[in-house]
């Protein structure tokens, strides 16, 4: 059961948020709300890779390497899936941004497009940077003239809608829109989006990011057109978050995150998966959201039942050593 729209959200990362029984979305993804109601939105929560650990790193690249290991490819799973499509024609994926993704690294050539400026350095980053080397004075002195301040500077360092990533974004989406609706463009196309790393000062910054990625979906459905109706779009982050938030107003790395997965092609107007619930028991380790669904298997009901892919194909050459994780059923329209 959802309900379109509560207040913003306190703790926990997620979009969707749980109040007696309800599921209400985060206010700043109510432009998704329209896309809800025509059933082209459904919320997979409590997911995750095989990964269990606290890594951004490790998680990432599990996630993108597709073999159920963080490291235990040198190719990314979506570059090996073009091998098998369309008889094998390499032109299928596009990579936005100014380094090509490891999901999209292989044996296939991909086109690539990135927006020339430089990317702005987020908030959590210059607080790492700031931890690190707090015991240097002379970086100290130059952090504090940089910023005016001895940690980062909550108006100015790339999360507000002035800053260079709220203008980039636009510009990436144009971009993915335009090529991937040529009759002869890609099918396939992988974005990124930073700043999910919410340490401290969580209810700001999130709502600013969720207003982002949902007018870029929105903007995605108006510049695709009637290629709308054949695509799916799947969001979905290396790890999630806590289930409660730390002293800094914020959440540490978790385990049980959200997957959303929107489009013309898509089952939606509903919550997929299990849930297990929020109890101090129910929780993994007592701490984050239990992952009790898998990316492996939303991976592989994209690539069998929305691409076409052959099922014994996905098993062993896209993600090998995971039979264990069958497709996922019901998440794409059959007719």
């Amino acid at each position: 059961r959802l309900r379109p729209v509560i207040a913003n959200q306190k703790g926990g990362s997620d979009g969707l948020i749980n109040v007696d029984g309800y599921f209400g979305l985060h206010r700043g993804l109510e432009a998704l709300w329209p896309l809800y109601q025509a059933n082209e939105l459904l919320f997979l929560p409590a997911i995750s890779t095989q990964y269990r650990e606290r890594s951004h790193f490790d998680g990432q690249n599990l996630l993108e390497n597709g073999s159920g290991r963080a490291y235990g490819a040198n190719s990314g799973w979506l570059n090996r899936a073009i091998t098998g499509m369309n008889e094998g024609d390499r032109r299928m994926g596009l990579s936005i941004g100014p380094a090509v993704p490891l999901i999209m690294h292989g044996p296939n050539g991909v086109e690539t497009w990135a927006d020339s400026s430089l990317p702005d350095v987020d908030e959590d980053f210059l607080a790492r940077l700031t931890r690190s080397y707090r015991n240097d004075a002379l970086f100290m002195d130059t952090l504090h003239d940089a910023t005016g301040t001895l940690k980062p500077d909550m108006n100015m360092m790339g999360m507000e809608d002035t800053s260079r990533q709220a203008r980039e974004l636009p510009l990436a989406i144009q971009a993915v829109t335009e090529l991937l609706s040529r009759p002869k463009g890609p099918r396939i196309a992988v974005l990124e989006v930073d700043g999910w790393d919410t340490h401290f000062d969580q209810e700001r910054r999130l709502s600013q990011l969720f207003d982002r990625v949902a007018d870029g979906v929105v903007d995605m459905k108006a510049g695709l057109g009637n290629v709308w109706s054949k695509t799916a779009v799947l969001l979905v982050s290396e790890f999630g978050r806590t289930a409660a938030e730390n002293a800094n107003r914020g959440t540490d790395h978790g385990t049980g995150g959200l997957a959303m997965l929107a489009g013309g092609a898509v089952a939606g107007g509903r919550i997929a998966g299990e849930w297990p619930g929020l109890s101090r028991n129910a929780l993994w380790e007592e701490r984050d959201v239990r992952a009790v669904n898998s990316y492996e298997s939303v991976f592989k009901s994209l690539l069998s039942h929305h691409m076409g892919l052959d099922q014994a194909f996905v098993e062993d050459q896209v993600f090998p050593n995971s039979t264990a994780f069958r497709p996922m059923s019901g998440l794409f329209r059959t007719g």
